[in-house]
């Protein structure tokens, strides 16, 4: 079994408050049904909007995320698959591509340490 992160990309941020309440239950659920079948290595942590960007060998600090708000990386998960082709299977349950969203789906590398 391999491990792999899914990047959320875009969500789901205006609504009615019914509506992003079914919209949460959904996530609730996904992951539940992905914890039950064994696949949720580390249920992540949503990202705030916000944040700092360090770049180069000078070390600069800037304001960020700086990118359309389809790209902005909002938060991770970390699943077991047998392969990236089951990965991405499971990924396809994900409530994030019901608003626009995305799902990246990439493999995590195994460090010798």
């Amino acid at each position: 079994m391999s491990e792999f992160t899914y990047l959320f990309r875009g969500r789901k941020t205006s609504g009615s408050p019914e509506e992003m309440q079914k919209h949460f239950e959904k996530w609730v659920a996904w992951f539940k049904e992905l914890g039950a079948a064994g696949r949720l290595k580390d249920p992540g942590r949503p990202l705030e909007g916000t944040g700092k960007i360090v770049n180069g060998s000078q070390k600069v600090v800037r304001d960020g995320p700086y990118a359309e708000a389809k790209d902005v990386v909002g938060g991770y998960i970390t699943v077991e698959a047998d392969d990236i082709a089951q990965a991405v299977e499971l990924s396809k349950g994900c409530p994030i591509l019901e608003a626009g969203g995305s799902v990246e789906v990439r493999p995590v590398q195994k460090l010798n340490v």
